[in-house]
Formats: structure tokens, C-alpha cells, sequence
């Protein structure tokens, strides 16, 4: 008799399985049938049982176990023993085979076959779609990152439980089978083929990967003999070959940098129609979304090229380790696209979602499956790069990169913790790594820290302040950059207590400078803080920006501070808007994007709290951003930067948003208006070939025409819908997708966002389109609430149904509203919207304070009133 049913509670609701036996190697064989949408499997896993039991536990979710194939055979007696029984815990996502005996101490080999759907939800081993001749096809595509190689196969689960994968597929013959090692042989038989693949380094069962589809082709070979491809629907050439090119050469670097070579045989890159994130960077065989990985000079943007260096360079990385590195590589590439201050936008995305109550700490402990997915957010990304950034800075480039290239040679194919990462840098430099870090990372939040000069001497003091206004109690070692009057006078110090005074005498050798010298921290950014400036210092920053004394970087800092901190009600509107006129002159792609996003938000929050100044507030706006539109133009200037061409499209589309009355004239007479994106856009509709409307600007003509039409005009939207289905690009498709909801119509919204949840429509891309209008934004919610279930029915597996709550709740600005979103969600909810959901509740309160102190703020009509006269020219 085997042990009591009741013993098998004992597995159920554990964050880990058991660790009674140890994966050593998988073998795996799958069958997929692309015209009935499912596969079938076998798997055989070599297993080493190190403690006394009569249990094997392992991870299996959504999978159709076939118990009577279930057999455990030891190695030193080829016994096979069989469970007596078979228990699928769906709840928990796992298999427990119940044996009559405890099994013996060793080496065994467990045996399963299994069946599953192959279903359209991106994740685990699902299909998706393509054309070809004009019929559509189906590819069969795998994403397991973070958990769902359950999905897939029986295994064990967990990125700890690391091993060897050998992987056969029976696949139609015609077909591309590819996975992350080259095929080793190839049997065809009649229209099916049986492929074998070299055996896989040890790895997390996340990292495994298998495609199957009809693909095309380029390939290149690295300085040092590795075979590069990257694969792409047929007949698409030429869209592949730029990012071939940045991954030979992002290959290189690493292998350089790192001082550890490349160490699989080869690196196939894939293009995927439908893929829920952005890449995955699976071992040899990195699987991308496509408009992340192919770039075609008639439909793509310079925007769209630089996403394409972002994701190889980052995805490749990983085949390494983490992500730090991959925006060193982009700007090593291509330096003139300035990747460092550009990684500011990530660097402000940590900061926005680290300001939030419902924030967590970098290091957070997982107690199921399913709360991955919701922890990798711009925590576990944006601020664990900016704190490593921040580091880097700290103990200096080359101290960083030799420590690094050390931790990284001693634990290769190996788990770390995070402290081992700390001991490593820690031994590199010989500073006080692991204290400083374990503040960054064991606590959610950052701090602000608030300066002043008083009687000749500079008080820094910090505090942790939240997006909504209220204080923490958070305390951190801060690695404090500062410069006074000049970047050649700087002081480097760590702020490890509550506050610290330091004597402006050392810092200027010229006393009599002192009254009017100007102060930053935060030197470039690399900080993970926020700093507020007293009047009188913030003043003087104001003069130098206007001026142009600081770097890029410091005026981003300074504008993305001050909005923080306005939000949070630690400065006003009116001292926002004064320091905002100091960027008239901005040209700088990453600012005047950052200035271009503030002051969406702002107008959203003046609409709300104010809607008798919305008019001037529009008006301010434009004549902030007129200048930088009349020098860039409509059209792409010969030579012209890289970020100029991006900028172009931003700049217009603010103008778009912001000016329906607007007129700007250029010094050649060319109208800079709505009537001149309507002018460019009806010659592209009678040419798609015409050089008026660039790619570029295209997502900022699309916005113009959206602006105007209504329930009676309707022209330009179904003019858009028809571009829509008449194009084959995923980049052309996204545009239009991000367009459709900019009416201030509510009738064409809710025609708009029908027509995301239609079949013309991929279930990936339907998110592109939720970001409505503000007029739109009640009619958005209530669109969300008549359609939850379908919603919640397609997108609810994954991460993709957080874009919804998110994007339509996020922008409500009243406490009434938040009480409806929580009302209407109390029974909705579950899991994976679960930390989304409070998150953007949380935002919904943030926006309703500020609008109520906006609302009460005196002298905000005549600051703005008083910016827009003096920015006139007379």
C-alpha cells in the first residue's frame, strides 16, 4: 500500500517543488500538427533522487497526461516502476506521481507522453499566424520565459532547476524546424521529416526554445566562426539584414568586453507575427516580435531602427547574463544616436512606477508562479539597470568592467544570487558595494534630496517622498554627484545619514562668485534620486538651461525632477510652468520628447482642475514647441541627425494634439498646419510611394487627421482603416493602430476601439490602440466594462491584459472615479491585474489630489498668460 492520500496536501500551495530529485537531462520529443492546432510529446528525463521518497513532483500546466505511459526506471537495475497513481494539480500546475515504494537512491529515468491544443495565447507552445501566397498559415512557436515550459512539457520548472535538453521534432517537410542548437541529422519521410538537435549546454527549462514555420534567411559569420542568422517570412529580404549586422557586431563587443567568447555554435534570431513581449533571449534561438526585429527603408521610422538595436543588443546580452550592458553596446555602435542620455526614459519609467505605494523592492520574494509575471515591470528592468548605472559611476567604468567580467567567468551557466554580484564588485574595487546596494535593492522607493545654501554653506538633506505627496521612511547610502558653477568643480560624496552640510568656500576658489553660482546634484543622471532646489538655486538653474550651460542630461534631470515633484504637491504648477519656458529653445531629442510627454500630462490634469485656462494652457504649449517645429520642418533635411529624424515626427504630433487653429510658417512660406498634414496625407493616399509623407511623420499626420474626425466626417478614419488592411508592415500597422483613438469624437472612439477587438485586428496589436484621446476617456471605460469578459477571456492568460486596466484607468483624475474603478473590479479581479489594478488606482488618487491643488493654486492663469505674451514675437 502506498502512504495516505492525505500526504499528497503536502505539495499543494508551495512556492518550490521538492527538491527529492535532481533534473539532470531531458529528452524530448514533440509532434506538432499545424492544421489541427495541437502537439503531441513525449518526454524522458534523467533524474538523480537524492533523498528517500515515494513522490515525484514536477511542473505540468494545461497538459493532457497520458498516465498509463508514466514509468520511473532506475539505471542500476532497469527496474520500471509505475505510480500507483497519477494527480494533475491545476491549481498548483503540477504533477504528482504517487509510487507504491520509496524510490532508490540515484540515477533514473522518468518517462511521460502528453497531448495539448496549440492555442493562440503567446505563450507556452502555441501558434501563430502568417501569409503566404495570400492563404494564411500557422507557425508553431514557443515562449517560456518566466514559467510556462509547463505548458509545453513536464518538467521542472523553476530557473534553479538547471540541465541538459535534447530535443526531436516531427515536423511537416517543408518546413523551417529550428531550436537552440544546430540539427546534428534530418530524416524525411514523405511530407514529414524527424529532426535531431545537439544536445543543449545546462540551462533553466525558460531558456529552451523551438520554432516551426515557412521562413527565409540572411546569415553572417562573427570574427570568431560563429554562424549568424536572422529569419523572417518569406519574401522579405531585405527587412533582416540590418539587424544581422548589429548582431554580428553586438557579438563582438561582448565577447570583448566581457572577456568570455560567444558559447553556443551558433545564433538564429526569428521574426514572430504574434509575440507578447518584445524579444525573448533564449539560448542560440532569440525569438522577437517583428516589428522589434526587421527594418524595411519604406515603412520604417528612425524610431522603429533604433528599437531594432535596443532589442538585439539587449536580447544577445542575455546570452551572458542580465541586461546591463546592452545600452553600452548601443551607444558603442552607434554613439551619435547618444544611447546613454536616451536611457534616461527608462531611467525616469523606474522612477515613476518606484514613486508608487504599490511599488515593490528589486529583490522580492516569490511565492507562486503566478506572480511573475506582474514583477517584471520597470522595477525589475529600469531601476535595476539605473541602480547598477549608478554603481558603475560610483566605483568608475574600467574598476566595473574587470569586476564584472570576473563574476560573470565565475559563474557561467551557474545560479547566483544577488550577492554574489555585490562580493564580486566588492573585491574588484574594494568599496562598500554590499552595504551601499542592500539599500537600493532590499527597500522599495527612493529618495529625494532637497538642497539649499545657507550661510555659505550647500545642506543636503534627504527624505523619501511618494508620487502622491505623503513621506516613507526609507533611508539610503546615496552616491551624491555635484557640480558648482562649472563642470570642472565637482564633489563626489556618499550621503549615508539623513543630512550633510558642505562648506561652498572649498568648492570656489573665488568667494566673491558664491552669491550668484549656480548648483547641480546629480550629476548626468546617474543617480536613482530626485533632487528639489530651494527658489534661489532653482532660479539660477533656470538662467543656465535657458542658456545652455548644462548637458543634455542635467536639463532632462532638472524638468523631470520638477514635474515629479509638482505631481507629489512639493512645488507648484506655476513654478513648473516658469522652469518648462526655460526649454523654448530645446533641440535635444531625449528632453524635448520628456518635455513633449509632460505636458500631455499636464494638459490632462488642467482640463480636469481648471478648464477655463485649457485654451491658454494649449497655446503655451505650442509656442514652447514652435521653434523646434519650424527648424525641423516636414521634410527630412540631407544629413540630418538621427535623432532630428525621430524628434520630427514627436514635435509635429504635439503640434497636432495641441493646435487645431494653428498656423507656423517657415522662412520658405511652407505651411507647418493641420491642413498641411491633410495636404500630405491625401497625396499618400493617391501614392503610398510619395515622399510627402515620410515615415517618420506619418504617426503625426495620422494624429492630425484623427483630431478632426467626427461622427459627420468620417473620412480620414476609414481612409485609415483602409490603409490599415491594405498594408503588409507590422510597423504601418501600429501607427495607424496608435492613431485610430486620437478623435475627440466618443462615437469614433468606441468604433475605434470595436475594431481592436476584431478578427482584423492581431490579439497582440489590440493593445496598441488604448490609448484614447482625453475626450475620450469615459467613453474608453465604459467601452472596457460592456466588453471585460471578452477581454478578459482573450487577454487574461498573460501579460498583454494589464495594457487594459492600465492604459483606461490610469488617466481618471477623481476620487469618485476610483471608487467606481474598485467597485466594478471587486468582483473582476484576479492574479495577474491584481498589483496592476492598485497600481493604477493608486495613480487615479495621485491625479485627483494634484487636480484639487491645481484647482486652488493662485497666480496660475497670469504665469501662464504673462509666458505666452512674452514668447509672442512682437
Amino acid at each position: 500500500m502506498g502512504p495516505p492520500q492525505k500526504s499528497i496536501e503536502q505539495f499543494k500551495g508551495q512556492a518550490r517543488l521538492p527538491k527529492f530529485p535532481v533534473p539532470i537531462r531531458y529528452n524530448i520529443r514533440l509532434k506538432p500538427d499545424l492544421n489541427a492546432c495541437k502537439f503531441a510529446g513525449s518526454v524522458a528525463i534523467e533524474l538523480n533522487i537524492v533523498a528517500d521518497t515515494s513522490f515525484i513532483v514536477l511542473n505540468a500546466a494545461e497538459l493532457s497526461v497520458d498516465t498509463a505511459s508514466v514509468y520511473f526506471t532506475h539505471s542500476s537495475n532497469s527496474k520500471v516502476l509505475e505510480p500507483l497513481k497519477v494527480h494533475v494539480v491545476e491549481e498548483d500546475e503540477i504533477l504528482v506521481l504517487d509510487f507504491a515504494d520509496t524510490l532508490p537512491i540515484g540515477i533514473g529515468f522518468l518517462t511521460v507522453h502528453f497531448h495539448r491544443t496549440l492555442n493562440n495565447r503567446m505563450k507556452g507552445f502555441y501558434t501563430s499566424t502568417y501569409e503566404h501566397n495570400g492563404e494564411k498559415k500557422n507557425m508553431a512557436v514557443t515562449q517560456f520565459e518566466p514559467v510556462d515550459a509547463r505548458r509545453c512539457f513536464p518538467c521542472w520548472d523553476e530557473p534553479a532547476c538547471k540541465a541538459m535538453f535534447k530535443i526531436t521534432l516531427d515536423v511537416p517537410s517543408k518546413l523551417v524546424a529550428l531550436s537552440n542548437m544546430p540539427i546534428i541529422e534530418e530524416k524525411t519521410n514523405g511530407d514529414l521529416k524527424t529532426v535531431s538537435y545537439q544536445e543543449s549546454p545546462i540551462m533553466s527549462t525558460y531558456f529552451v526554445a523551438i520554432v516551426v514555420g515557412l521562413f527565409d534567411y540572411v546569415e553572417h559569420l562573427t570574427s570568431d566562426g560563429v554562424k549568424v542568422r536572422v529569419y523572417y517570412q518569406v519574401g522579405r529580404l531585405n527587412q533582416g539584414r540590418f539587424a544581422l549586422d548589429v548582431a554580428v557586431r553586438t557579438l563582438e563587443l561582448y565577447t570583448e568586453y566581457l572577456a568570455m567568447p560567444y558559447f553556443l555554435p551558433k545564433l538564429d534570431m526569428v521574426a514572430i507575427p504574434d509575440f507578447a513581449f518584445g524579444a525573448m533571449e533564449n539560448y542560440g534561438l532569440v525569438t522577437c516580435c517583428e516589428t522589434d526585429l526587421l527594418y524595411d527603408n519604406q515603412y520604417s521610422t528612425a524610431a522603429n531602427k533604433q528599437r531594432v538595436v535596443i532589442v538585439v543588443t539587449h536580447e544577445l546580452a542575455h546570452q551572458w547574463f542580465g541586461n546591463l550592458v546592452s545600452y553600452l553596446a548601443a551607444n558603442h555602435l552607434f554613439p551619435k544616436w547618444k544611447g546613454w542620455t536616451q536611457f534616461l526614459d527608462d531611467y525616469t519609467e523606474g522612477l515613476r512606477l518606484d514613486g508608487l505605494a504599490e511599488s515593490h523592492p528589486i529583490e522580492v520574494e516569490i511565492n507562486h508562479a503566478r506572480e511573475i509575471d506582474e514583477i517584471g515591470n520597470a522595477i525589475s528592468y529600469n531601476k535595476c539597470a539605473s541602480v547598477i548605472r549608478m554603481l558603475q559611476s560610483y566605483l568608475g567604468a574600467e574598476c566595473f568592467q574587470r569586476s564584472l567580467a570576473l563574476y560573470i567567468k565565475k559563474f557561467a551557466r551557474s545560479n547566483a544570487k544577488t550577492k554574489d554580484f555585490w562580493a564580486a564588485l566588492e573585491e574588484g574595487s574594494g568599496a562598500p558595494v554590499n552595504k551601499l546596494m542592500n539599500s537600493w535593492t532590499k527597500q522599495k522607493g527612493y529618495p529625494v534630496i532637497s538642497v539649499k545654501v545657507k550661510d555659505r554653506k550647500l545642506v543636503c538633506e534627504q527624505s523619501q517622498v511618494l508620487a502622491s505627496g505623503s513621506h516613507g521612511d526609507g533611508q539610503w547610502i546615496v552616491p551624491v554627484t555635484l557640480c558648482c558653477g562649472s563642470y570642472d568643480v565637482q564633489k563626489n560624496f556618499l550621503l549615508q545619514t539623513k543630512s550633510e552640510t558642505l562648506d561652498m568656500k572649498e568648492l570656489l576658489s573665488d568667494e566673491n562668485n558664491l552669491a550668484s553660482t549656480w548648483v547641480k546634484l546629480n550629476v548626468d543622471q546617474t543617480g536613482f534620486y530626485r533632487v528639489k532646489y530651494d527658489e534661489d538655486l532653482a532660479a539660477k538653474l533656470r538662467y543656465v538651461i535657458k542658456n545652455k550651460y548644462l548637458s543634455a542630461t542635467d536639463r532632462f534631470g532638472i524638468l523631470d525632477d520638477s514635474f515629479a515633484l509638482c505631481m507629489a504637491g512639493q512645488q507648484s504648477l506655476t513654478s513648473l510652468f516658469t522652469l518648462m519656458d526655460a526649454y523654448k529653445e530645446e533641440l535635444e531629442y531625449t528632453v524635448l520628447s520628456n518635455l513633449i510627454n509632460i505636458s500631455y500630462k499636464v494638459e490632462r490634469i488642467v482640463a480636469d482642475a481648471t478648464p477655463d485656462l485649457l485654451e491658454f494652457i494649449q497655446l503655451f504649449f505650442i509656442s514652447l514647441f514652435k521653434g523646434s517645429a519650424m527648424k525641423l520642418g516636414w521634410e527630412p533635411k540631407t544629413g540630418e541627425s538621427h535623432l532630428d529624424a525621430m524628434l520630427r515626427g514627436e514635435v509635429l504630433t504635439a503640434l497636432a494634439v495641441f493646435g487645431d487653429d494653428l498656423t507656423l510658417k517657415e522662412a520658405n512660406g511652407d505651411d507647418l498646419t493641420l491642413k498641411e498634414a491633410n495636404r500630405r496625407f491625401h497625396a499618400f493616399l493617391d501614392d503610398r510611394n510619395t515622399p510627402l509623407l515620410h515615415p517618420n511623420i506619418r504617426k503625426a499626420a495620422y494624429v492630425a487627421v484623427m483630431r478632426e474626425v467626427s461622427t459627420s466626417n468620417k473620412f480620414g478614419y476609414e481612409s485609415l482603416l483602409r490603409v490599415y488592411k491594405e498594408t503588409d508592415s507590422s510597423q504601418e500597422k501600429t501607427r495607424v493602430l496608435s492613431s485610430l483613438t486620437s478623435s475627440p469624437d466618443p462615437n469614433i472612439i468606441v468604433e475605434a476601439l470595436n475594431f481592436l477587438l476584431s478578427s482584423e485586428v492581431r490579439t497582440l496589436d489590440a493593445v496598441l490602440g488604448l490609448g484614447v484621446s482625453r475626450e475620450g476617456r469615459e467613453t474608453a471605460w465604459t467601452w472596457m466594462k460592456d466588453n471585460w469578459e471578452h477581454i478578459s477571456k482573450t487577454w487574461g492568460s498573460g501579460n498583454l491584459i494589464t495594457h487594459f486596466v492600465n492604459s483606461i484607468v490610469s488617466p481618471f483624475a477623481s476620487f469618485e472615479k476610483a471608487k467606481e474603478i474598485e467597485e466594478f473590479f471587486a468582483s473582476r479581479t484576479n492574479s495577474k491585474i491584481a498589483r496592476t489594478l492598485k497600481q493604477s488606482i493608486e495613480r487615479v488618487h495621485i491625479n485627483a489630489n494634484w487636480v484639487r491643488r491645481v484647482h486652488n493654486e493662485e497666480h496660475l492663469g497670469e504665469t501662464v498668460i504673462k509666458l505666452i505674451c512674452q514668447g509672442r514675437e512682437i
